[in-house]
């Protein structure tokens, strides 16, 4: 018999979606105690937003451990409703025990796959940190343009493609086994993240590159941000 070299083996989308969650359970121990710049800067981005949640109705694609959603729940001015999605169960636990307001609502979802939510339904969709596990960034702007409603606001903030280039990912050293763990990640540059928005109808407002507070300007960005909203003009034929 003629012997024939095997195939590398190639990760189905299954096993990768249980490489990331499991990943994501495991850092839940340590995600809110552990210092962490990108989460930190994240947070802050966020907070200097231009995003109006006022009496708004807010989806949360990725809320982790609640640190995000904490924040939202406890402004005065804050959203009528909050919509909380994440994949990772030990993640949802610390976010349900961190955040006990009847406004929000956890929910376990992969949001690869079409969210568990009503068309025109939410006034912002936020995502922070999340897509940078994402590998086709299409169907999430398409869920994200589904479910607002005209003139509604998604933003979203990701490690900077320039950072990837030099091997930045999200990573952490586990607490059980002390080893260092990288979660697995896909590079997008910044131009596919806004030809997505594009593509699905959105409309770009803002564009960020934000720097550590001790950066020098030669340093490179350490997060990206993009706030784009739903065109009023948009037609229900995308829906």
């Amino acid at each position: 018999m003629e012997f024939q070299p095997s195939r590398p083996y190639v990760m189905t989308a299954q096993e990768k979606k249980s490489e990331i969650a499991t990943a994501y359970n495991e850092w839940a121990e340590t995600y809110d105690t552990v210092d962490n710049r990108t989460r930190d800067l994240a947070a802050a981005v966020l907070r200097q937003s231009d995003l109006n949640f006022a009496g708004r109705k807010v989806i949360e694609v990725g809320c982790g451990t609640g640190r995000n959603t904490e924040w939202l729940s406890r402004l005065a001015a804050g959203p009528r409703e909050i919509v909380a999605l994440d994949f990772s169960e030990e993640m949802l636990a610390r976010a349900r025990e961190r955040v006990r307001d009847p406004r929000v609502r956890f929910i376990q979802h992969d949001v690869r796959t079409a969210w568990p939510l009503a068309n025109i339904s939410a006034d912002v969709v936020i995502a922070m940190l999340v897509l940078e596990h994402v590998e086709h960034l299409e169907p999430v702007f398409a869920e994200a343009f589904r479910t607002l409603t005209a003139g509604g606001e998604f933003f979203i903030c990701e490690l900077h493609p320039m950072r990837q280039l030099l091997g930045g990912q999200a990573q952490f050293t586990s607490a059980q086994t002390g080893e260092h763990r990288r979660v697995a990640a896909f590079l997008h540059n910044t131009s596919e993240y806004v030809q997505a928005g594009l593509s699905c109808g959105f409309e770009l407002l803002h564009l960020g590159e934000w720097r550590d507070a001790d950066a020098v300007r030669n340093d490179f960005p350490r997060l990206l941000s993009l706030h784009f909203r739903r065109h009023t003009l948009a037609t229900e034929a995308r829906i």
